[in-house]
Order: C-alpha cells, then structure tokens, then sequence
C-alpha cells in the first residue's frame, strides 16, 4: 500500500500485490476493500511521503530498507535500534546525544553510555569513531584551549574519571594490549593531569583523595538547580569521585606495567593504597554503608545509590565484606523495578515524584525519583557478590523494563521514573544512559552463559 501527495495535493494510495499494482484510488481519508485483491500469508507494503513516486519499486525499495534497519522483534533488538538513534554525526565528528528529545551532547553521559552503546552491540568501530572526537575534545580541555567540540561540561571534576572508565571497558572488550596502543598516551596523560592538580576543580590531597567544591554549582550526574544554586550541593570528598579515582589508579598501573613502565606503575599503585585507606576511613560509617559526601566535619548520612559504583567496579578499596553490606543497604532502601532511587524513603527530603511545575520538579530530580542507569551498575555489582548464584535474580530485574518499550518513546527506555509505585516513567521520553546501562547488563549476561 502506497500513499503518495500529488502536485494538486490529492493523496494517492497505491496496493501491491506481489510486485504488480493492482489499484490505485484519489480518495481521501479512504481506505478500500483490500480483501479482494490480498490473500492469506501475503503482504503490503505502504509507502507515505511529500512528493509523488512511483509504486513499482516499493517493494524493492521496502526490503533494501528493512535489510539495513535493526529489526523490532525482541527487547534486545528494540534496544540495540534506541542505542542506534543517539549517535549524531556532523561532518568528520560524532557525538552521542544525550537523550531524547531536548539533550545535547554532554561529556558525562557521552563516557558512561559509550560502552553500552556501541562495544555491547558489538560495535567496535564506532567506540572508536566517537571516541576520536572525544580525545580531541579532552585534550583541548587539559591543555587549556578554548573549546571547538560540542562536548558540553568537559569541565565538570567526575568527566575525565569517567572517560578513564570508558577506555577500560574497551580494554575488557578488546584487550589490554588494544586499549594501551590506542589510548594508553591518552589515559596517561589524564592521570598526569589530575595528579598534576591543574584541573580548577580537582585537588589531590594529602589523604590520596579527590576533592571538588560544589557548593556554588552542581558538579556531579545529581545536577539540578533552581534559581543557579544546586539542589544537592554534593561537596568535598564525593563517594563516587573517589571510587573513580582509585579504580583509575589500579587500572592505568596494571596497564602501564604491562608495557613495562614499572616505575609509573608503583607510583600509581603506591597512590592507590593511600587513596584505598583513606577512602574507607573518611566513606565508610558505623551503619556499614557509605557516606554520599564528606567536607570537614560535615558528614552526608543520606542512603544515596553512589556508593553502589565502588561494588561494581574492577577495582575497589572495599573488601567483599564491606561491598555486601553496600549492597544490602541498597537493595533494602533504594531498589525499584525501574531503577535505583536517587534517595532512600528514610532519608530527609524524600521526593519520589517528578511531577508539576519546573521548580517542583527539579526539587524532585534527584530526591528519591529511580534511575535505570544506575541499575546497571547495580546489578553488576550484584553479580561481582553473587556470580552465577545471582543470574535469576538479575534477570527478573531486567524484565521490568520489557514493558517500557511500547511506553514513551516506542522502543526506547524514559529517562527517569517515580520512587514509589506505580512507578511511572517521567522526563525525556528516550534517555542514553538508561538504554546503554541495560544493554551493558544484558552483555555482562550473556558471558554467563
């Protein structure tokens, strides 16, 4: 079936049968009869467009484009079209968007969905196309040159943690030896920079860890503000900086030592182990999770879900012991079936839902409202505890988000959900982070089998 607009503006609809047309009407907003003319197990293909073609190639025209197009049979490939959609390409540089249909480019979600996006669809070369522009990116950023990449908030303290733990998942998914030819200079260099302490708003102290202002401007994923002052005013030590920052210590030392720089990798290392006692010193309290952020004598209580990154992680100060007891507290307080809350129902200022005016809103964005990134990194270091005894589990969690894909944009996974039930999807309606996170877990499962 083929609707075509005419020079007179008339809408033509054309059916085919096998490759002949057999009708063709002027009629509009009327269907004919095709029962007479369409029999059992055969198909039509409808074509509609802005100017008049010709309907003899509609069928051809149809399977060449089907050919090239991830189909829409399973929730996996429903997933795999989303992660296609994000990718935005403008002459010789590409970006990954960050959501749909409102969001830009912006540095941090670009590193966290990168793999998810491309290296969990078996999609190598365009990590590599993106991270192309990225590099040139990061680099005008250390070295202090103004800005020619719509890579937006490079400048924010986490982005270039992040970046580090992109590359190593590509480490993960190619090789060791892969990553160093192609990105150990890279990695270097970032981690010269940091240790350097010519980031504005990244300073290694003494302790070994990381520290960043965000009093005055929200620096970290929980970003909202209203009237320019942050909604959670996360400052000093912040949990998952931290976890960042050793897991990129121990990552870059192994990496650099099998290139046989030992020297840079003991120094890393021996950072690694101050950073690693200082971190359990100053995060972890006397309820056995860990504290969201730590400046001076202030001490965040709040049961947050950043504390989940440093269970999941490759490398973490943690011993299996106290990854537990994490994850226990954020599975009892913080776990939907949509997500992670961004704050427990027991803590202060518990807002699950994200609805209202803009300044309602944005009081809720990340005061108890469920993520499915964060799930993500919360089943993984589900399976870091539990291994193969824990693949039942994650895979009901998963099931959750089926659902989703006739909801909101069609295929797609929404960019946040409320905190209580019914959990409804809120925000925008197609999100990188949540589609490449759940993809990730879907590839993390799969090599359990």
């Amino acid at each position: 079936m083929s609707f075509t607009t005419s020079r007179t503006g008339i809408v033509a609809l054309s059916i085919l049968r096998n490759k002949n047309v057999v009708m063709t009407s002027t009629k509009t907003c009327m269907f004919p009869d095709i029962s007479k003319w369409i029999k059992k197990g055969e198909s039509i293909v409808f074509s509609a467009g802005i100017s008049e073609i010709s309907p003899r190639k509609l069928k051809q025209t149809f399977e060449a484009e089907v050919e090239d197009r991830t189909p829409r049979d399973s929730f996996y490939h429903c997933l795999q079209n989303s992660a296609h959609q994000f990718h935005n390409k403008q002459g010789n540089d590409h970006y990954v968007l960050a959501g749909y249909p409102w969001f830009k480019c912006r540095a941090r979600d670009l590193f966290i969905s990168l793999p998810g996006l491309t290296l969990a669809v078996d999609e190598q070369n365009e990590f590599e196309d993106v991270m192309l522009t990225a590099e040139k990116a990061i680099r005008e950023f250390i070295n202090g040159e103004p800005a020619s990449y719509k890579i937006y908030e490079m400048e924010d303290p986490d982005v270039l943690l992040w970046a580090i733990w992109a590359l190593q998942q590509y480490a993960k998914e190619t090789s060791r030896e892969q990553c160093r030819q192609k990105y150990g200079r890279l990695l270097e260099d970032i981690m010269d920079y940091i240790r350097s302490r010519k980031h504005d708003n990244l300073f290694l102290h003494e302790n070994g860890l990381l520290y960043a202002n965000g009093t005055e401007k929200a620096i970290t994923w929980m970003n909202s503000t209203v009237n320019g002052r942050p909604v959670t005013p996360r400052t000093g030590y912040i949990v998952e900086v931290n976890s960042l920052w050793y897991n990129a210590l121990r990552f870059i030392a192994d990496l650099v030592r099998e290139a046989g720089n030992v020297h840079l990798a003991d120094e890393l290392d021996a950072q690694a182990e101050i950073t690693g006692k200082s971190f359990i010193e100053i995060f972890r309290n006397e309820s056995g999770y860990l504290f969201d952020y730590v400046d001076g004598f202030m001490m965040d209580w709040s049961v947050r879900p950043n504390m989940i990154f440093t269970v999941a992680f490759d490398y973490s100060p943690l011993d299996r012991a106290q990854k537990k007891q994490v994850l226990d507290i954020v599975t009892k307080e913080l776990l939907t079936p949509k997500g992670i809350r961004s704050l427990s129902p027991k803590s202060g200022g518990y807002n699950p839902n994200y609805v209202g005016p803009q300044v309602q809103r944005d009081y809720a964005y990340h005061q108890g409202t469920a993520w499915p990134w964060l799930m993500g990194f919360y089943l993984e270091a589900y399976l870091r505890i539990y291994k193969t005894s824990g693949l039942s589990f994650v895979e009901r969690q998963l099931i959750s988000y089926d659902d989703e894909m006739t909801s909101h944009c069609v295929g797609s996974i929404a960019e946040l959900f409320d905190g209580n039930p019914p959990f409804r999807g809120r925000g925008a309606v197609s999100f990188a982070m949540n589609v490449a996170e759940i993809l990730r877990v879907l590839k993390l499962l799969s090599k359990y089998y």
